[in-house]
C-alpha cells in the first residue's frame, strides 16, 4: 500500500494542529473550565482600563471554549458596550451590540449571537476565540477566516483595536506555521495568566 506523504502546506499543518489542540480542550474536566473562566475574567478585568461607552467585543461559547460571558460582564459594570460578532454570509462578520434581555439567535457553529435589529458597533477592544497558539502570539482560528477579514476591513478604516487572544493553556502548540493574512495576538490571556508578546504592553 502507498503511504501518504507529509503534510507540507501551511493549510494541512494548521488542520491538523487545530485538531490535536481541540482534542486536549475537549478533554478538559468541566469543572476545571468553569474555574478557569471564573480566573480569567478577574485577570482580564483588573488588567483593562475601561472608560465608559468603551465597545468590548466578545463572543458566545461553543463546545469547550473559555467561557467570556463573566469577563464581558465584568466589564460591563464598569461601563464597556458589549458586542458580539453576527455571521451575514461565508466571508463576512460584523459586531452587533448585546443588551440585557434582548434574544439571541442561531449564528451557526453551534454559537448566538443578537439579531439584525441590534446596533451594528466598532469594537475599541477585541476578545478573541481561537483553536491553538504558539509562544509567538500566532493563532489557529477555526479554518473560516471571519476574524482575519474583520480585523483587516477595521484597520483599512483606521481603526486598531487591542486584540487579546482568549484560551486554556492545553490549546498551545509549539509553531503555527506563519500566512500572510494572519493576525498576530499581541495578548492572549489563559489560567496562567495574561501572556505579552513581541513586548508589547496593555493600551486598552
Amino acid at each position: 500500500m502507498r503511504q501518504a506523504g507529509p503534510m507540507t502546506s501551511p493549510k494541512e499543518i494548521k488542520k491538523r494542529l487545530r485538531a490535536e489542540a481541540l482534542a486536549r480542550r475537549d478533554a478538559l474536566d468541566p469543572q476545571m473550565r468553569i474555574e478557569a473562566s471564573l480566573d480569567m475574567a478577574e485577570r482580564v478585568s483588573a488588567a483593562v482600563d475601561i472608560e465608559p461607552g468603551m465597545v468590548v467585543s466578545g463572543f458566545w461559547p461553543m463546545r469547550s471554549e473559555v467561557d467570556v460571558r463573566p469577563m464581558m460582564f465584568a466589564l460591563m459594570e464598569r461601563g464597556a458596550r458589549l458586542c458580539l460578532p453576527a455571521i451575514l454570509d461565508r466571508e463576512t462578520i460584523v459586531f452587533r451590540e448585546l443588551v440585557r434581555d434582548a434574544p439571541l439567535i442561531d449564528m451557526g457553529f453551534g454559537t448566538s449571537g443578537p439579531g439584525p435589529d441590534a446596533e451594528v458597533l466598532d469594537p475599541s477592544l477585541m476578545l478573541i476565540p481561537l483553536a491553538a497558539f504558539d509562544a509567538r502570539g500566532h493563532r489557529i482560528g477555526y479554518g473560516a477566516g471571519y476574524y482575519d477579514r474583520a480585523i483587516d476591513r477595521l484597520h483599512a478604516r483606521g481603526l486598531n483595536p487591542p486584540l487579546i487572544g482568549i484560551a486554556f493553556d492545553c490549546q498551545e502548540v509549539d509553531r503555527v506555521p506563519d500566512e500572510p493574512h494572519d493576525v498576530i495576538l499581541p495578548r492572549i490571556v489563559t489560567e496562567s495568566g495574561m501572556r505579552v508578546f513581541h513586548g508589547q504592553e496593555m493600551t486598552a
